[in-house]
């Protein structure tokens, strides 16, 4: 097995903010970047911080009868007693898609476990990996779904959920349809071992958040990674004191993240989060039909969920006896996370690294810091198979993220003999110096003339690169197997026009590879690439 390291621009869509982010270590000293982050990503500096204040003893409590239920390994509950005795905590976290969602939850969970290993050795003091589940999310068609590959194609699995309101997913129960989804999911798995793990852990009558968390418990077991789900009343309360501070001060938060949201834009980023007066950063859970309703501020001081009005002393007595209806959004859930555990630093992608650009204001006015924020192990798992067509074909990973027709037609394009690229290179490179010669003289004679130059000289250049087309057209005629091999390539590399980690089940790979592909996405992590990493297996 081994690993290489790309620039992260080789991926689709990366934001500036993100690249800004990524270079933070590079830029000016009063960089604006340098000031929404806790700590640069890669100096390590995190690992020597003053450990957070959190109830560690009923933290550990919470905890430990949580992870019974979850099915948690010797490790895992020996981590929490750490967490008892004053360990800190790497956490990460994710929605809880079917099956365990795609790829990049096993690379967030491998960088937090990487990461805790790093900051235990380089500091001497105790740190835990810890996976928060994003139960407390609605957006029940994000999770209710996952993607494998057959050989030919992407196959999406729908666990075919149905909810009359916008429920919390994490507490909707599996219903029997789940034993056909796991019957067609254990003819793309090959029915390898993880089947039988996915049909321990999704059975009818269980949650999506319980299955998730069976299932990230069992694969991450030797890892000793604390699953928590922190959508009870327990946990609710011991971050009561985040969700009341944006009760009661709701009005200078959301200023502040306006004015955040100004100044990013002023400095050429963007918002990730849309932030509008009258907001807040608060949902409450409906007591009767359990919607969660995003919660606005109204003129007057009161509150509005849905067609409900509340004054502030009500949402304070919510939370004091059902905090678990209070709920944060995405700004405000990283600081209550952090109000309940004690984070050295937490483990995002690229989007949750955007959003605590955002987040850092209100991390200051609650805690009085910024949890430092690391990029999560972002990769590409390549096959023996399919990296021995990508070399026989000289394919490198960044020309491997197109279409298929498109990798298609430039394999024909390099099958195509010698001597006809020279005679097209020579027709391209002689067009080119005619047009030139022409625009000069013609743009020296009348200004009109070389615009009229141009606009002519783009349609014969257009020609000529249909010409080129045609030709690659036609040696992939001759030679059918390009197509196949372009199809194969682009299937596992950038399915659908994605990056493999954003689409693909984890699972599906570790059907492929065994239990061991966990350890070695630890290992592919602790290498601390600052782009994104082809891993050979």
């Amino acid at each position: 097995m081994s690993a290489e390291c790309y620039p992260i621009t080789i991926l689709p869509h990366v934001s500036q903010l993100y690249r800004g982010y990524l270079g933070m270590g590079a830029s000016p000293v009063d960089a604006a970047v340098r000031q929404w982050y806790g700590a640069e990503p890669f100096a390590g500096k995190w690992m020597r911080s003053e450990r957070p204040a959190v109830d560690a003893g009923r933290l550990a409590d919470a905890l430990a009868r949580q992870s019974v239920e979850f099915g948690a390994s010797p490790a895992a509950m020996a981590n929490i007693e750490k967490l008892r005795g004053g360990a800190r905590a790497v956490v990460t976290g994710q929605q809880v898609g079917l099956f365990g969602g795609p790829l990049l939850t096993l690379l967030k969970a491998a960088t937090a476990i990487a990461r805790a290993k790093d900051a235990t050795r380089v500091s001497g003091v105790e740190h835990v990996p810890v996976f928060w589940l994003a139960t407390e999310d609605h957006d029940l068609a994000e999770v209710n779904q996952v993607s494998l590959l057959t050989k030919t194609t992407v196959e999406t699995l729908r666990a075919g959920l149905k909810t009359k309101a916008a429920v919390e997913v994490g507490g909707i129960a599996l219903g029997s349809e789940i034993d056909q989804v796991l019957e067609q999911a254990g003819e793309l798995l090959e029915f390898a071992p993880v089947w039988e793990t996915l049909k321990e852990c999704y059975t009818a009558g269980q949650t999506l958040g319980g299955a998730f968390a069976g299932l990230m418990a069992r694969l991450f077991a030797e890892q000793g990674l604390i699953v928590m789900d922190a959508a009870s009343q327990e946990f609710h309360a011991l971050g009561a004191s985040t969700l009341r501070y944006a009760i009661e001060h709701a009005e200078e938060l959301q200023a502040a993240l306006i004015a955040r949201s100004e100044e990013l834009v002023k400095a050429g980023y963007h918002a990730q989060v849309l932030v509008a007066a009258g907001g807040s950063l608060l949902f409450l859970v409906d007591e009767a039909t359990g919607e969660r309703i995003a919660l606005r501020r109204l003129p007057d001081g009161g509150w509005k969920a849905g067609g409900k009005i509340f004054s502030a002393a009500e949402l304070i007595a919510i939370l004091e006896s059902a905090p678990e209806r209070l709920s944060p959004n995405a700004l405000l859930r990283p600081v209550f996370q952090d109000t309940i555990l004690p984070t050295a630093a937490y483990i995002g992608g690229p989007s949750e690294i955007a959003y605590f650009a955002q987040s850092s204001v209100v991390y200051e006015a609650i805690l009085g810091r910024v949890t430092p924020v690391l990029p999560r192990l972002t990769a590409t798992v390549l096959e023996t198979s399919v990296a021995a067509v990508m070399e026989m074909h000289e394919v490198q990973l960044p020309d491997a993220m197109t279409t298929a027709d498109e990798l298609a037609l430039r394999l024909g394009a390099r099958a195509m003999p010698i001597e006809g690229k020279r005679k097209l290179a020579a027709a391209g490179n002689a067009l080119d110096a005619a047009l030139a010669a022409a625009d000069d003289y013609m743009g020296g004679m009348d200004e009109s003339l070389g615009r009229t130059v141009e606009v002519s000289s783009s349609k014969m250049r257009y020609q000529m690169n249909r010409l080129r087309r045609m030709a690659a057209a036609f040696e992939l005629q001759k030679e059918s197997s390009l197509k196949k091999h372009a199809a194969a390539i682009t299937l596992n590399v950038f399915p659908d026009g994605h990056p493999q980690e954003r689409l693909v089940a984890g699972v599906w790979f570790v059907a492929r590879h065994g239990e061991g592909l966990v350890e070695r996405l630890v290992e592919a992590a602790a290498n601390l690439c600052p782009g994104h990493v082809v891993i050979r297996l």
